[in-house]
């Protein structure tokens, strides 16, 4: 087993406090003492707080693609399914106790400047994964991937958003039957590929 190094120690801590109080409500002492390394340390591992804003959001874009890799795993032969799967899984995570929602949605709501460090990151992970989404829409079958995976963003998204602006416990349900609606009137039997 790996011992932690102090990097990885005030990643995982900054991780934790940015996405449970939002990146701006943490500050970098607070950082460094739940951390338990020295300001030396921290300045040693990331230049600046945007330094670290960036590797936080990295570290989630790595979480979320290890995920959907795991996923095309265990359905390797249907990209329906595994579009399905990825579906049944931000569902479950929306009825998590501790969920705040996505953090690439957080990030943006709190560096609206395009030119932020943090907000350009947040747009090119955005863009990936949802590549990633139409490449299996377009694997699977759909008639039209530009366009479901336009509407799956779109109902993510605004589903997201919406329980969180509103404080809802708006059921994670709708979205999942919202999603699946999609997919179905896309990924037919006779045009289903995988």
């Amino acid at each position: 087993m790996n011992k932690e190094t102090a990097r990885d120690r005030i990643l995982r801590v900054a991780s934790e406090l940015f996405y449970k109080e939002g990146i701006r409500a943490v500050g970098i002492d607070r950082i460094i003492k739940e951390s338990d390394v020295a300001k030396a340390s921290f300045y040693r591992s990331f230049a600046t707080k945007d330094d670290l804003t960036v590797a936080y959001l990295e570290a989630r874009d790595e979480l979320k693609v290890e995920k959907l890799e795991r996923l095309r795993q265990l359905y390797p032969s249907s990209p329906k399914e595994q579009l399905g799967a990825l579906i049944r899984d931000v569902t479950e995570q929306m009825g998590m106790p501790d969920y705040r929602g996505c953090p690439f949605l957080n990030a943006a709501v709190e560096f609206p400047d395009r030119d932020h460090p943090a907000h350009v990151k947040l747009l090119d992970i955005q863009r990936s994964f949802w590549s990633r989404v139409q490449e299996l829409a377009r694997e699977g079958g759909a008639r039209q991937p530009e366009e479901l995976t336009a509407q799956l963003r779109m109902l993510y998204e605004g589903f997201v958003m919406k329980r969180y602006l509103d404080k809802s416990d708006l059921d994670s349900e709708y979205f999942r039957k919202a999603a699946e609606l999609l997919l179905e009137k896309q990924i037919t039997p006779d045009n289903h590929r995988g």
